[in-house]
């Protein structure tokens, strides 16, 4: 950690799914309303709006332009990873995480969503990742375990007392995919590869196997209540100040 420095910034907008409207679809370019109609579940459309549309506005109203101004381009870390190596960079159609152009060059994003949530972070020059998951013990956790944490993590979770378990589990999960966000690999990257700290301590990387650990991490969690485990991450060696919309607020954006 730099010390003297000041805090970094990172805005995080939480959008409640009932915030959802087909007006909002204007503010999606064409690929993304191609997108966003290929969903087969009124749910999944609803989620994908809210981060396009949510994302548009809350960048205008920070640079001070319109939404229609606002462009993304989506870069997969992963395939220009491979591309470099000679391995192949995917099947070619655009895909990856979004990262303001033009109007809003400089400018960093982070979409998550679970359940009825759905989060934005931004940042300012440095690269950010958010996730958000609903917690649930309705699937088999053992089994996701096995390809999400890594052994001393597995260690740590095995030893918790039953009633916690599950909500460590999401919270280790939201925690590393967070970071892996952050670096634009995503899931991709591996969850086991990254390793944080136990959720009922605070947020840390830990370790990161082969190759994408960044230079430097800031993690910390956010609060949507008990029933969702949430973490943001920014890749800066600086202390990082969230600023947290309330959904009051994201709803009022999303109605202008």
């Amino acid at each position: 950690m730099t010390h003297g420095s000041s805090p970094l910034e990172s805005t995080v907008w939480w959008a409640h799914t009932s915030a959802a409207s087909d007006r909002l679809l204007s503010l999606l370019d064409e690929a993304e309303r191609t997108r966003n109609a290929r969903f087969r579940l009124q749910a999944d459309r609803d989620r994908h709006l809210l981060g396009r549309s949510l994302a548009r506005l809350a960048l205008a109203e920070r640079v001070g332009r319109t939404p229609e101004e606002i462009v993304f381009d989506l870069r997969c870390r992963s395939c220009e990873d491979k591309a470099r190596t000679g391995a192949g960079g995917g099947d070619g159609s655009p895909h990856g995480k979004p990262v303001p152009i033009g109007a809003a060059a400089g400018w960093e994003i982070s979409v998550s969503h679970s359940g009825e949530w759905v989060v934005l972070a931004l940042a300012e020059g440095v690269p950010v990742g958010v996730d958000v998951e609903r917690v649930s013990d309705a699937r088999d956790l053992d089994g996701l375990a096995g390809y999400t944490l890594a052994d001393a993590e597995r260690r740590e979770w095995d030893a918790l007392p039953e009633p916690g378990r599950v909500e460590a589990f999401f919270g280790y999960w939201a925690r590393k995919e967070a970071l892996l966000k952050a670096t634009g690999l995503g899931l991709s990257g591996g969850l086991r590869r990254v390793s944080v700290t136990p959720p009922h301590t605070p947020a840390r990387l830990v370790d990161w196997e082969g190759g994408g650990r960044p230079a430097s991490a800031w993690l910390g969690d956010l609060d949507r209540g008990t029933d969702y485990r949430s973490a943001l991450a920014v890749l800066t060696d600086r202390e990082v100040t969230p600023t947290v919309v309330p959904p009051e607020a994201t709803r009022e954006l999303l109605r202008r």
